[in-house]
């Protein structure tokens, strides 16, 4: 097994030669190093069924399952399908996922440390992810900016990309979203928190899922600050030329691993899309996303 950083980049490294099955606990404990200091790592030449996609995740952590039925792999649960491909007919997860900006599973209690994501369908003009490390966006905020952030808690919500689901079909909308706000409530965490891997300082925002921000004492905020931040960390640029932002393109084979912490992420979706399928796996890793004592 052979890691290697992208050079003259904050964000990358890839891994040849890499095989779940033999690889030792100090070959996975490395390329988790990898991740946590490079953010994205593509582990080259991948060959798996879902069975086995999902036996490499459990080498890293423990798996979370998607809570909504309409996004499992029919054979694997723990596999998160996003697909525009229908098979025998049938359509198999969920169609245009992530085209917001977002980190997964941010508007739940206790979201996981990392994402694997398994390209199977891979469009042939418009492929790859767009990413913001939102450590390195916190460093580069204004000194104002980090000083109004600071000691502030966002409210974070999945109800403004909720998917609705065919049984919501001629539900009204007023009870889908009670629903909504009544099985995944608002979560409030730190806008800030210290990586518990690195030590860094993350900004813990994101355009899809934060809805609100509130003072250390939980007093709403009547300030534009969110949109500021959304703003300087270039969330709403939607030209994606802002610094802040990295596309990660790959290949047949390539196996993406990334730090669900640091990281949020939008799916790059076209008015004219090709067929894309992708597999999910998710995985807890050794702490929580945050020391909560600190």
């Amino acid at each position: 097994m052979q890691i290697k950083e992208v050079t003259g980049k904050d964000i990358g490294a890839t891994v040849e030669g890499f095989d779940y099955a033999a690889a030792s606990v100090e070959d996975v404990d490395a390329i988790k190093a990898a991740v946590y200091t490079k953010k994205i790592v593509i582990l080259r030449n991948q060959d798996l069924t879902p069975r086995q996609f999902l036996q490499l995740g459990k080498r890293f952590g423990r798996p979370e399952t998607y809570y909504e039925p309409m996004y499992k792999h029919p054979e694997v649960e723990e596999i998160f399908v996003s697909s525009n491909v229908p098979e025998d007919g049938k359509q198999i997860g969920v169609p245009k996922t992530g085209k917001f900006w977002h980190a997964d599973y941010q508007f739940m209690p206790d979201p996981f440390g990392l994402t694997f994501i398994y390209p199977q369908v891979i469009p042939e003009k418009n492929r790859g992810t767009y990413f913001i490390d939102m450590g390195k966006a916190y460093e580069r905020l204004p000194e104002d900016l980090k000083k109004e952030v600071a000691g502030t808690f966002c409210r974070h919500s999945v109800r403004k990309y909720f998917k609705i689901r065919p049984t919501d079909v001629y539900r009204p909308i007023s009870e889908i979203i009670e629903e909504v706000d009544t099985k995944t409530p608002p979560v409030v965490k730190p806008s800030t928190f210290i990586h518990p891997m690195t030590g860094e300082t993350v900004l813990y925002i994101s355009e899809g899922f934060t809805i609100g921000m509130a003072d250390e004492d939980g007093k709403p905020l009547e300030s534009d600050l969110l949109q500021r931040l959304f703003e300087a960390t270039g969330q709403l640029d939607d030209t994606f030329s802002h610094p802040n932002i990295h596309l990660q393109t790959f290949d047949k084979g390539d196996l993406l691993l990334w730090d669900n912490r640091s990281l949020i992420h939008r799916a790059r979706h076209t008015t004219t899309p090709e067929p894309t399928v992708s597999f999910r796996v998710t995985v807890h890793d050794a702490r929580k996303l945050y020391d909560e004592a600190a």
